[in-house]
């Protein structure tokens, strides 16, 4: 088996091209390297996937790159490549969401159309689910996005159903629910809230706090994602929540954080931001009847897995300061 992964850099991708790697399978691994975040983190993701004898590494640009040549030999193709963040999707930086997140996916797809690939595994948002009341969410619940970066995920979703239905390709869709655990992306919550816990610094909480996310470690996504790529042919054309069972009120998130890091924290309370919803909740019965999918990692576990990585990232007890340690001194 030939495997390609799209995003291999990134938080999930690496995980994902490190598990499958594990398998002694061969593994081609795409990144653009964006600069949404430092390309340090990125950089430390690929350092110990690199030297593998099984994996090759392409540093390109998918709405750019000839494609063809990308998937020969390609049975499985895993897409998590894409512009993140709900935050940043307003105004001026729409471009690059509708260019990474859609126009990508679209040129990929029509690739994998004419191709012999077996599976496209494509990392969707439950961010599309917006703020539907009905709860929890099931994959035939009506999206309702809020954010651009929401519909651009929306919109890829779409273009993956397209294909399948009118070119045969073999698609997946797999949403993902708020992921979490080492290597996190340093614009997320976890990875900031952590850090700040780190340095003793104020916890930034936007709204009441009374909001509810749906937590997913970052070993059940990818068990998820590569049951997706494995699973019988009658999963193809579908879609499939993962989320991790951990759903918790923010405020109550932020007393069990203060209790793995082992000491107070402060929070400073923020406005609600554009985008944000309030409730997140996934129905995962369809993946647990189809892919076999249990999320086995509790959000207590989770947290206090990330926290280790937080302190070795910014070289906790070397009396370091935040403002010092912008970049990781070792992000393995």
């Amino acid at each position: 088996m030939k495997y390609l992964v799209t995003g291999c850099a990134g938080f999930v991708g690496s995980h994902l091209t490190e598990a499958l790697l594990e398998r002694d399978v061969d593994v081609i691994g795409v990144d653009a390297l964006i600069p949404f975040y430092d390309r340090h983190f990125k950089r430390q993701n690929l350092a110990p996937l690199l030297p593998h004898p099984r994996f090759t590494f392409i540093e390109g640009d998918l709405t750019q790159m000839a494609l063809a040549p990308l998937l020969d030999g390609v049975d499985v193709v895993f897409h998590i490549a894409g512009q993140p963040g709900v935050r940043d999707s307003w105004g001026s930086k729409f471009d690059a969401y509708a260019r990474n997140n859609v126009l990508a996916t679209e040129r990929l797809l029509h690739a994998v159309a004419g191709s012999d690939v077996q599976r496209f595994v494509f990392a969707g948002s439950s961010s599309i689910y917006g703020d539907s009341p009905e709860m929890p969410w099931r994959e035939t619940t009506c999206p309702q996005p809020r954010s651009p970066y929401a519909i651009t995920k929306l919109a890829a979703e779409h273009l993956c159903r397209s294909y399948h239905l009118d070119f045969g390709a073999p698609t997946v869709v797999v949403r993902y629910f708020t992921v979490y655990g080492p290597r996190q992306r340093p614009d997320m919550a976890f990875h900031k809230f952590l850090k700040a816990a780190l340095f003793d610094e104020p916890i930034p909480l936007y709204g009441n706090g009374q909001q509810t996310r749906d937590f997913t470690y970052i070993s059940d996504i990818v068990a998820g994602t590569l049951a997706a790529g494995h699973a019988p042919d009658d999963v193809v054309g579908q879609t499939f929540n993962l989320g991790g069972g951990s759903r918790i009120v923010l405020l109550d998130l932020l007393e069990m954080l203060s209790e793995v890091v082992g000491k107070p924290v402060t929070i400073q309370r923020l406005g609600r931001q554009a985008g944000d919803v309030r409730h997140t909740w996934a129905d995962i019965s369809r993946s647990q009847a189809a892919l076999g999918y249990e999320p086995k990692v509790g959000l207590r576990e989770g947290l206090a897995r990330e926290y280790a990585w937080i302190q070795r990232v910014y070289g906790a007890g070397d009396g370091a300061t935040s403002s010092q340690t912008t970049r990781p001194t070792n992000a393995k």
